[in-house]
């Protein structure tokens, strides 16, 4: 019995000591390192199935974007207390064997963990280094999709994950025939990639695939253009880039920095210069922060952090000192976002080649709202008196974009912050917003705001105001200018606005055309081109003419002159509640020889309120140049026009006498107890019969460069209009001297108004 108790007693010790001696060897199921079988083993990719890339543009996804999870694997690598902090921001991905999985849940839930946040996704899995091994996930245009790779392991079930959360999505996987890792690929969203040349070396060791293919595939399958492939500063047997680099933003790269006593010192340095004289995909070389590491055996695996959403969970290290100045450095460069630091001392401790990052890995959001403002306006820019910020705005929810959401915040010189509505250039997916006001030398901040209809919401930059993009005017000396007044038009009930060019430059200013982006807005105002003289000002009538369905339709009245272009917003509200009375198509009618008769339809826009509107009149507008020349033929009124319906006008000229080619323009005005609506009638000159200047009756000069004179015995009064109808001057008398010296050059027409009431009209021609 002794003997058998002491031979017990020393297997004990035996099974101790071995346990102790096992203890004190590198283990390659906690670390990165291959085993020794595995070194031998040259089953990597056996189960990889190669495909043609994406037929639709790719967009590697950022792990500062949007993320509707996180994937983790069980048996964990990170401790049970993170995966509760990581369930209480989103959904919480495990991968787990089915033997496995109720073990898990208990561990979970003795956590505190919020189970109504945690998938589980059945699957056999070879270690927890989910983020080397695990999907990456990128758009195909607008759909999302996974490319697979060789992981550079040989560990069949975790190269195999791809496949299982295609299956488990239901989205396309596409096979990218090169051996890759996770851990060494970090992406901006926008195209811009990084590696160390662990990529290069490995894909031309084992499949003999050189630098140049490496890179195209990149491009074809994740849309990677620039690749910045860099040394590996660390040179330890992981060369990981998320062991000493992070995108922490587009324009912003966290790397290492040791002392300079260190011999890896210059390596780390090496790199941070090439960023920092490399630019980011918005045009400008990176922002490059450092984070503190000491090197040697002291734990510092501050770059090997978790992005999620707005929180920042960051591995902590040995030394306190450290540790607080890592966290530091991530909430200086991430202002707004929340600074986790995460300690990890049970067996599966961070290292400083594996930690927080190696062992979890994001899912994007499948419906996120992008907004790619692509052409960021940095440092000095040429003046103009208005600057456009160009954005793309693409809800991959598929859910229609809020109009009226997709703004441009400034701020200019440090002031509060203003709002500039974006509108549809035309081109996909495309809006541009205008940022106006600042003078010579103006220092502005600014950043772009979208928001979609599912509910989504998003900023470049991330940060919005706390660190938004910034840029100065170059210096400019005024002369004077042309004022716009004023710079937005809006819409809210009334469908008619104006606003007014002023020219206080010290010369004349042509303006060449006034045009809307769009048919939503019709421009009544003089011919073009149409001179401004110094000090004058031209008042610009706009209608909008078609009612859209949207709550607002944003549109841009686009300026052209002699000396830039100017632009003025609108903003149109088309609540179908409000809008009243409305003439589908254009307010402007035309009336010629070939066709002296149009028909005008007016229509009852109130189908939210079920309002019916009574007209009670319909007259031709008042302080015109000419009266009385159109035959109307319309129902009887006063008429009731119930929601929907629609009231047809004829018109048509009263007279068809006279030999005249030039146009003569008038409006009508449709009077209703709701609101009135307004639209412009031109009759050629052949079409109206006017009254001839008697012998006794003259006007001289006639064309004209200063003063002209009318005179004659039975003159009354002289009236005189422009071509919009404006009238310009008035004067009794039977012998009336005129001014004209500045007055714009053009044709304006003269009204002769005789004691026996007759009206002589008479074309004057100002030179």
């Amino acid at each position: 019995m002794k003997k058998a108790l002491s031979i017990f007693t020393l297997l004990l010790l035996m099974a101790a000591t071995m346990q102790a001696q096992d203890q004190k060897k590198p283990d390659w199921m906690r670390w990165h390192y291959l085993s020794e079988e595995e070194m031998h083993d040259t089953s990597r990719g056996m189960n990889f199935v190669e495909t043609d890339p994406p037929t639709g543009e790719p967009r590697f996804v950022a792990e500062f974007e949007p993320m509707q999870g996180v994937m983790i694997r069980y048996p964990l690598g990170i401790p049970t207390s993170l995966v509760a902090q990581l369930a209480n921001n989103c959904q919480v991905y495990c991968i787990v064997s089915s033997g496995y999985q109720s073990q898990a849940q208990s561990s979970f839930q003795s956590a505190g963990v919020n189970m109504s946040n945690v998938t589980f996704v059945n699957a056999q899995s070879d270690s927890y280094w989910v983020r080397d091994y695990g999907p990456w996930y990128i758009f195909e245009d607008r759909n999302p999709a996974i490319v697979d790779n060789i992981y550079n392991r040989p560990r069949p079930n975790d190269d195999n994950m791809s496949q299982v959360f295609a299956n488990f999505w239901q989205i396309p996987m596409y096979g990218m025939r090169l051996e890759h890792t996770g851990g060494n690929m970090m992406e901006d969203g926008r195209g811009h990639g990084v590696s160390d040349d662990l990529v290069f070396q490995e894909n031309l060791q084992d499949y003999g695939i050189n630098e140049a293919e490496v890179r195209q595939k990149m491009n074809d399958y994740l849309g990677i253009n620039p690749y910045h492939v860099t040394i590996d500063p660390q040179g330890d047997y992981i060369a990981h880039v998320d062991c000493w680099g992070k995108y922490l933003a587009p324009d912003k790269i966290l790397i290492a920095q040791l002392p300079q006593s260190n011999p890896r010192y210059q390596y780390y340095e090496q790199v941070a210069e090439y960023f920092e004289t490399t630019n980011c995909c918005w045009g400008y070389p990176y922002r490059v922060y450092r984070v503190q590491e000491p090197g040697g055996n002291t734990l510092a695996p501050y770059t090997n952090s978790l992005i999620l959403n707005k929180t920042v969970y960051v591995p902590l290290g040995s030394n306190n000192t450290y540790n607080n100045d890592a966290l530091a450095v991530y909430q200086e460069a991430m202002p707004g976002y929340t600074i986790v630091g995460v300690t990890n001392n049970g067996y599966s401790g961070w290292e400083n080649t594996d930690a927080l990052h190696c062992r979890t890995r994001g899912v994007m959001d499948f419906n996120m709202l992008f907004v790619d403002h692509r052409d960021v306006l940095f440092g000095e820019q040429a003046w103009q008196d208005s600057i456009p910020v160009v954005s793309k705005f693409i809800a991959y929810s598929g859910q229609n974009l809020k109009q009226d959401s997709l703004l441009v915040y400034y701020s200019i010189d440090g002031g509060a912050y203003q709002v500039a509505h974006m509108t549809a250039t035309g081109n996909p997916d495309e809006y541009v917003g205008y940022i106006k006001g600042y003078e010579s030398l103006s220092s502005i901040d600014y950043y772009v705001f979208g928001a979609d209809e599912s509910g989504h919401r998003y900023t470049q930059p991330v940060f919005a105001d706390l660190d938004p993009h910034h840029f100065t005017m170059e210096e400019h000396e005024p002369s004077g200018g042309l004022i716009i007044t004023p710079d937005t038009l809006w819409f809210e009930v009334a469908n008619t606005q104006y606003f007014d060019i002023i020219n206080e430059t010290t010369g004349d200013v042509v303006i060449n055309s006034i045009e809307s982006d769009n048919g939503y807005l019709h421009i009544l105002t003089e011919d073009f081109p149409y001179t401004l003289t110094s000090g004058s000002s031209l008042q610009v009538k706009v209608m909008f003419i078609v009612p859209p369905m949207k709550e607002y339709i944003e549109s841009i009245i686009n300026i052209n002159t002699s000396i830039g272009n100017r632009i003025v917003s609108a903003m149109i509200n088309s609540s179908l509640e409000d809008l009243g009375l409305y003439i589908p198509g254009s307010p402007l009618v035309e009336l010629t020889v070939n066709e002296p008769q149009a028909e005008v339809y007016v229509t009852n826009g109130n189908y939210g309120t079920h309002t019916p509107i009574e007209i009670t009149a319909i007259i031709e507008c008042e302080n015109q140049m000419l009266h009385d020349l159109l035959e109307l033929t319309h129902h009887d009124l006063p008429y009731t026009l119930n929601e929907g319906e629609n009231f047809m006008i004829t018109i048509a000229p009263k007279t068809n006498l006279g030999n005249r080619q030039d146009q003569i323009r008038t409006c009508i005005s449709i009077v209703s107890d709701h609101n009135d609506v307004v639209f412009d009638v031109t009759i050629d000159e052949e079409l109206v019969s006017v009254t001839e200047l008697s012998a006794e009756t003259k006007l001289y000069p006639n064309p004209t460069t200063g003063q002209f004179t009318v005179e004659g015995a039975n003159v009354e009064r002289v009236e005189v209009y422009n071509l919009v109808g404006q009238k310009v001057h008035e004067a009794k008398g039977q012998v009336v001297n005129i001014d004209a010296a500045n007055w714009h050059k053009g044709i304006y027409l003269v009204n002769i108004i005789e004691q026996n009431g007759a009206v002589v009209a008479k074309k004057l021609v100002v030179k």
